[in-house]
Order: structure tokens, then C-alpha cells, then sequence
């Protein structure tokens, strides 16, 4: 019997029923330390993320698996005007991989179980530095709702708030 050797990846974190997947990229002209340090903090979700509001730390450590986030917005339109929540726990972050991955474990936008990975790849040459952001996600599929409507949505979702990246960090 052959030894394999386990990894999380957005491919093998939860269960084998079937989920819905997608992926979107973009390239930021800044150095990966910089992308990396918008996008793996908490509080600094609002300022790459337009439709992120809020960001609260509910339980444990930020960066260790196991911590849990509240955030907070107009991610998903609701119904009854109200603002979106997603409650969030880190299953991986990897610095020296500059990837992370995060599960939705409860939310009033009918996500939950839904993981999201991002990974930063250095994409610059000896004159400019840029980064490659690759961000994946994959959910349960969602009644009501067709796949490709809600792939869609969340690929121009999450494609928005890559763009802004560059900007948020020249704002700094």
C-alpha cells in the first residue's frame, strides 16, 4: 500500500460531494511581500474588498488554523436590504507560500461549507515586481440557483476586489 503524503488544498479540504468550482487571477503590479500583507490580515479586508464593510475577530488566533472571522457588507444582495455576514474559519495560511484558505461556516447568504483560496505566485522580472493573484473557490451547489449564474457572480466578485489591490496598497 502506498504512502501518500496529505496536503490541504481547496481540491481536498471537506467532502467528496460534488461542489460547484471556479478561479479567477490578476496580476498586481507590487512586490508579493506587499500584496501579501493586504490580503492575509483581517483588518485589512475593507480596503481591498468594496462591498467588505466590517471585520471582527470571533475566536482564536489570526493566521493559526482555527481562527474565525465575522465579515460583514453588501457581498450578496439580501432580500430584506439588510447587509451580508459571513462567518469564516481559517483552515490553512502558508507564508512561505503566501496561500491561504478559508471555510464559510455559517452565513445569511446560503454559502455555507463554501471554501476560498488564494495564493500569491511572484510574477515580476529584474525591472518591475508583480504578483500574480490566483484566487479559487468552490461551494456546495446552491437550490434555486444555476451553476453558472452563481460561478459567474462569484468570479466578477472576486476579480473586483483583486483589482483593487494595487490601488489599496498605493494608498498606504
Amino acid at each position: 500500500m502506498e504512502n501518500k503524503e496529505e496536503t490541504n488544498t481547496i481540491n481536498d479540504v471537506g467532502n467528496s460531494n460534488r461542489k460547484w468550482r471556479g478561479s479567477v487571477g490578476g496580476i498586481v503590479d507590487a512586490p508579493i511581500a506587499q500584496v501579501w500583507s493586504m490580503v492575509s490580515q483581517t483588518s485589512r479586508l475593507p480596503e481591498w474588498m468594496p462591498m467588505v464593510e466590517k471585520c471582527t475577530d470571533l475566536s482564536g488566533e489570526e493566521g493559526v488554523p482555527g481562527y474565525i472571522r465575522l465579515v460583514s457588507g453588501f457581498m450578496f444582495p439580501q432580500n430584506d436590504g439588510d447587509r451580508s455576514w459571513i462567518k469564516e474559519r481559517l483552515v490553512l495560511m502558508d507564508a512561505s507560500s503566501h496561500s491561504y484558505i478559508y471555510r464559510m461556516v455559517a452565513s445569511n447568504v446560503g454559502l455555507d461549507g463554501s471554501l476560498n483560496s488564494l495564493k500569491l505566485v511572484d510574477y515580476g522580472d529584474d525591472d518591475l515586481e508583480s504578483t500574480l493573484v490566483d484566487w479559487a473557490f468552490e461551494i456546495d451547489p446552491v437550490e434555486g440557483v444555476s451553476e453558472e449564474h452563481i460561478i459567474d457572480y462569484l468570479g466578477f466578485l472576486y476579480k473586483s476586489c483583486i483589482n483593487r489591490i494595487e490601488g489599496a496598497i498605493s494608498t498606504n
